[in-house]
């Protein structure tokens, strides 16, 4: 296994040219671990802790406003010390993520290119809206792949062999935002299923991710819809007044028809669904009544 280790971004891209089957890795919290119990054995390794701009993170203007521009390599320790604000959602999700160790090594940009549903960031990402950005790059040039473009199978995702992610674009929260994961117990554990969502007062829209119930991470598409349209069309955007049970059981439901569990060492597909129906319905309440106080903050 040959291994190579560039120093700056450009030999990256012209090693991963030269060598389009070498296996990137940079935390290795994924990759050591197929390593070690030889699941995976690539014809070489491409080392990318030597470039530094990839741990890097900063904020941006775009058209729709504020936006963190995640470097592919920033750890999950930082997501939640430094990103709180701009990416509550995300940051959430990193808490889940195995053990302080891991949670100082793991990224985001590792996250992406394993692909695996079972990935914590994956809801995080879908929840926080239609304009999260993959940034994929190789010596060809840079293109922006759209998260809900970017899943492509079970451990499978748009990246052409050429190409390294280099950063994640995602939109700063202007509402709150959730995540919530079933395991067998706490912490450093694989999801049975998990549940992003997210509030967006600005769009007049909300955003969902599901994962480890799919054979992709998905959105609940309907759930989406039938909740824009109840705030929508009850001016709740604007009274903050309680959502009502009805609401909250009939959007619990249509997450549970949106996912495609299957059965597992993990968990049953139908305790999947019926976790995935509880999580919504308890980060919707959970997500509104967050709203509902800054509602009554601003008056």
């Amino acid at each position: 296994m040959e291994f190579l280790r560039p120093a700056t971004w450009d030999e990256a891209l012209a090693a991963k040219a030269e060598h389009p089957a070498a296996l990137p890795i940079s935390g290795g919290t994924d990759v050591m671990v197929e390593l070690n119990f030889d699941v995976h054995r690539p014809p070489a390794i491409l080392d990318l802790n030597r470039v530094t701009e990839l741990t890097e993170w900063t904020t941006e203007r775009t058209a729709a406003g504020e936006a963190v521009r995640l470097g592919a390599a920033v750890p999950y320790s930082r997501i939640i010390a430094e990103l709180s604000g701009p990416l509550p959602g995300l940051a959430l999700a990193a808490h889940t993520v195995g053990s302080p160790q891991i949670r100082n090594r793991g990224t985001v940009g590792g996250n992406l290119g394993a692909a695996s549903p079972a990935g914590d960031s994956h809801p995080a990402l879908l929840a926080a809206g239609r304009d999260v950005l993959v940034e994929a790059a190789s010596v060809r040039g840079t293109r922006l792949i759209p998260i809900d473009d970017f899943y492509t199978g079970v451990k499978r995702n748009s990246l052409e062999p050429d190409e390294l992610i280099r950063a994640v674009r995602i939109p700063a929260a202007d509402g709150p935002q959730q995540f919530s994961k079933i395991g067998t117990r706490n912490a450093m554990v694989i999801a049975v299923c998990a549940f992003g969502f997210a509030l967006h007062p600005r769009t007049g829209t909300v955003g969902t991710g599901i994962g480890s119930a799919a054979p992709t991470p998905r959105r609940a598409v309907e759930a989406e819809e039938y909740l824009r349209e109840v705030l929508a069309e009850r001016g709740l955007w604007h009274s903050g007044d309680l959502l009502g049970a009805e609401v909250v059981q009939r959007f619990g439901e249509l997450v549970k028809a949106a996912a495609a569990p299957i059965d597992d060492v993990r968990g049953t597909a139908d305790y999947r669904r019926h976790a995935l129906a509880v999580m919504a319905r308890r980060t919707l309440t959970w997500t509104w009544n967050d709203y509902r106080k800054q509602i009554r903050s601003a008056a």
